[in-house]
């Protein structure tokens, strides 16, 4: 008999353990939550659970991010979040939270447009939003202000594109009437059309005021911007290429193509953001005329054709180690 209480034991543990897991797992999804007060919480546009299950734990409205996203993807059945600012009540579970995020009980409703969207992605973006009505055409590129903008409820798409679009002009004209000396273009136009180079060519928001010296050093030189953007602008109206540029699509000649022409391109190649405009008309003192990227989502700038050529074979040994090529 001793021997087969022993047997047992090990069975009773481990559906001791079963039972702990499992109450852990659904107690941790259907209990109430940490949140001591309602609070508003906003679900950016486009934003991932991932994202979104960090941001909760952030504000305190769970207490794992890792679990919340573990235990919505097996009980959830699903259905995506969306985006807009709900009202989360307090004490509320995950689960409740879940649903809530999910559903049409949304206090304000958001598009965001991030900087250097093209126009043909903003239009795209805005006619996938259900909660809005009517139809538009593809924006002129450049005409809208990259932010987060509040959309109602069957609100037309015009209105919201409008916004945007009204949004660029006042920053553009506030810029403008702030730009210093060392900017290279004349016109607000042609501040547009630098700035989306600016704005393509560095993802780093500390190089964007020297890549704008760079290029304005550039075109007050008339040396070809050689910007590759440019190059793909008139292929894909701004969306990515996927792959590497050719040689015959280097050598083009079209209105946008600067490493076949000296001086900007005839529009802009994208929605530059409030920072780039700024760069471009307050540039840095700078005599670099050359970049390229140093291996670290940065570029390394030089003033001489030598310089340069040596921070390219740096980057080619880079790219060689990585297995590039």
């Amino acid at each position: 008999m001793l021997g087969s209480r022993r047997g047992c034991l090990p069975v009773i543990l481990a559906a001791v353990l079963v039972l702990g897991a499992l109450g852990w797992f659904f107690g941790g999804w259907y209990a109430a939550g940490p949140l001591a007060k309602d609070t508003a919480f906003i679900v950016p546009d486009k934003a991932s659970l991932g994202s979104v299950a960090a941001k909760l734990e952030d504000e305190g409205a769970i207490s794992s991010a890792s679990a919340f996203k573990l235990r919505a993807r097996i009980l959830s059945g699903g259905a995506p979040i969306k985006a807009g600012e709900f009202l989360l009540p307090k004490g509320a579970s995950a689960s409740k939270i879940l649903r809530i995020i999910q559903g049409d009980e949304v206090l304000r409703r958001f598009v965001t447009v991030p900087e250097g969207m093209p126009s043909i992605m903003v239009y795209e973006r805005l006619m996938a939003q259900p909660n809005l009505t009517g139809s538009i055409e593809v924006p002129a590129e450049g005409s809208i202000l990259p932010d987060t903008y509040e959309v109602e409820k069957g609100e037309s798409r015009q209105a919201v594109l409008l916004r945007m679009q009204t949004a660029m002009q006042r920053t553009l004209a506030e810029l403008w009437a702030k730009r210093s000396d060392r900017t290279a273009v004349a016109t607000p136009e042609a501040a547009l059309a630098l700035a989306s180079i600016v704005e393509k060519e560095t993802g780093k928001p500390s190089e964007r005021e020297i890549v704008a010296g760079l290029y304005s050093n550039r075109l007050k030189q008339g040396i070809m911007l050689q910007a590759d953007p440019t190059i793909i602008y008139p292929i894909t109206k701004g969306k990515p290429l996927g792959r590497r540029i050719r040689q015959s699509e280097i050598q083009a000649v079209n209105d946008y193509n600067t490493y076949a022409m000296v001086g900007l391109p005839k529009g802009p190649i994208t929605n530059p953001g409030r920072a780039s405009i700024a760069a471009v008309l307050n540039p840095a003192k700078t005599d670099a005329l050359y970049m390229v990227a140093d291996g670290t989502g940065g570029h390394a700038f030089a003033a001489t054709l030598e310089e340069h050529n040596a921070n390219v074979e740096k980057w080619y040994t880079i790219r060689k180690e990585r297995g590039d090529f």
